[in-house]
């Protein structure tokens, strides 16, 4: 059955990397795809912390901003290539991860949302006014992405070249995420977030694993700052302002928690938006800070849930017609 549903994947995967060709291939529709698939992967590390270990973690975007930050130091300053910087932005998220999640995972609910957010605000001000980081002006000229290896030449100049890479990582990012699902730390970090009692007696314990988890997430979202970082060619401390913080969270919460293409769907949803119907910089941000406030208020199961609710609702309905006649 696992390679049935494997392989039923195998036909949309086509269809997703040719939809920007087929609907007719210009500059604005690769670079919305390219932009999909990276605010995807940044939202799929934030989607495992809150989803599987059911923490709401306001500090993700530190990662985000670490994988792009490293990238545009290393590879403005020291020539390195994306490899490196690819290798190095995991390396650094994992550090951040371990030192953020030894100091907070201790906490609970709100208090651990609040900490992380805190981090978050630190990281911003550190980036805004440090210069080396390119305090306000940021970080500019980086090079094109180039993975060339053994003579294959693996290199994206514009947003239609970018995409393969793009989705390659969104692809593999999916691919991690359902086997950390289906992983003994999937299934152990779901205990602790569903019957913390339970998994003690079980012989989990609810601080590795929460830590395991935390590391595991770190890097994903770090990879999609590596990506962001290429294709914009500039980082900036703009990339820790709060609407990547709120598109994360709707991107988690929008569809259902532990939905695999949740994340992906609303991501395409709202990004689609923004770039071709938008209503204007700010009134986008007013509607995705919006629409994550009626989700969290009205629908906390997401809309999955709420379909869901909607079919037992009609089934008990019938029934209950059913047994009048």
């Amino acid at each position: 059955m696992a390679n049935l549903s494997r392989l039923a994947f195998l036909p949309g995967a086509v269809v997703l990397f040719l939809l920007p060709a087929w609907l007719g291939g210009s500059p604005a529709l690769y670079s919305a795809a390219v932009l999909i698939a990276i605010m995807a992967i940044m939202a799929y590390g934030l989607d495992i912390v809150v989803s599987d270990l059911g923490e709401v973690s306001l500090g993700h975007t530190v990662f985000f901003a670490a994988g792009a930050y490293v990238t545009a130091l290393l590879s403005t300053k020291a020539g390195a290539g994306a490899w490196f910087t690819l290798v190095a932005s995991i390396v650094v998220s994992l550090g951040l991860a371990a030192l953020v999640g030894l100091v907070t995972l201790q906490l609970r609910e709100f208090v651990f949302s609040l900490v992380t957010y805190a981090v978050s605000v630190v990281a911003a001000t550190i980036a805004a006014n440090w210069m080396f980081l390119g305090g306000s002006d940021g970080l500019r000229g980086l090079p094109t992405l180039d993975l060339s290896i053994a003579g294959l030449s693996l290199s994206a100049r514009n947003d239609q070249e970018f995409w393969p890479y793009a989705f390659v990582l969104l692809a593999l990012t999916l691919y991690l995420v359902q086997r950390f699902r289906q992983s003994r730390l999937g299934q152990a970090a779901l205990m602790v977030h569903l019957n913390p009692r339970l998994a003690i007696m079980s012989g989990i314990n609810p601080l590795k694993v929460r830590l395991q988890v935390f590391l595991f997430s770190a890097p994903v979202t770090a990879c999609a700052g590596w990506l962001y970082a290429y294709q914009r060619a500039y980082v900036s401390a703009n990339i820790l302002e709060t609407y990547f913080l709120i598109l994360m969270l709707t991107a988690v919460v929008l569809m259902g928690r532990r939905q695999l293409l949740g994340p992906l769907l609303t991501t395409a949803l709202v990004l689609i938006q923004e770039k071709f119907f938008s209503f204007g910089s700010y009134a986008d941000k007013i509607a995705l800070g919006s629409l994550l406030i009626i989700v969290l208020a009205f629908f906390p199961q997401g809309l999955i849930g709420l379909f869901a609710l909607r079919r037992k609702q009609a089934r008990t309905m019938a029934a209950t017609l059913e047994n009048s006649k």
